[in-house]
């Protein structure tokens, strides 16, 4: 167990109970964020650094990683948000950015049930290594919650980071909360 006091995170190891109804694919493991607020799957030997704003994951350690999976969340009230679309913030969660982004091609848009998800590439200069990276922007918001999810990574490393990114979209979850994280979720 390691606890970071400065930003109140809290990363534990738990022995699962016979029974529990966590699964995951195979070369992954769940991550789980405040009990359920967000919860994805990630490669299961990538490093976990939790900092006072937001998590961040790494295919290796720091300096020595080739990428960086980041994320932050908010809880927002359970409003009809259809009035602000996620492709028009994905847009502005850029605009401060000062290493000048450039979109690389369009936003997409996962059809899912649960909850309305948008995602975006884009380009830039690292300022450290002076050459072209990339940058992938998620934005995802259901049940009382919005979560930002970036991804940094060089562009010759696409083909083997793009499987990560897929999965991490496809198991992303907000608002799911359980009780007593040995045992996951319960079955209704």
């Amino acid at each position: 167990m390691r606890k970071n006091v400065q930003s109140q995170w809290k990363e534990e190891t738990l022995r699962m109970k016979p029974g529990h109804t966590w699964k995951s694919q195979p070369g992954y493991k769940i991550f789980v964020a405040d009990r359920g607020a967000v919860r994805f799957q990630i490669p299961k030997h990538w490093i976990v650094e939790p900092d006072a704003r937001s998590v961040k994951f790494f295919d290796g350690a720091p300096p020595n990683d080739n990428c960086r999976l980041e994320c932050s969340y908010l809880r927002i009230p359970s409003l009809d948000w259809s009035g602000l679309p996620l492709s028009e913030l994905i847009a502005v969660a850029l605009k401060g950015d000062p290493r000048e982004t450039v979109m690389s091609g369009d936003i997409v848009q996962p059809d899912r049930q649960d909850l309305e998800i948008a995602w975006a590439e884009f380009s830039f200069v690292d300022s450290n290594e002076q050459r072209s990276a990339c940058t992938r922007v998620c934005i995802a918001r259901g049940s009382g919650i919005q979560c930002l999810l970036t991804l940094d990574f060089w562009p010759e490393d696409a083909a083997r980071i793009n499987p990560v990114w897929l999965q991490v979209i496809r198991t992303v979850e907000l608002g799911r909360y359980v009780t007593d994280p040995t045992k996951g979720e319960t079955i209704h």
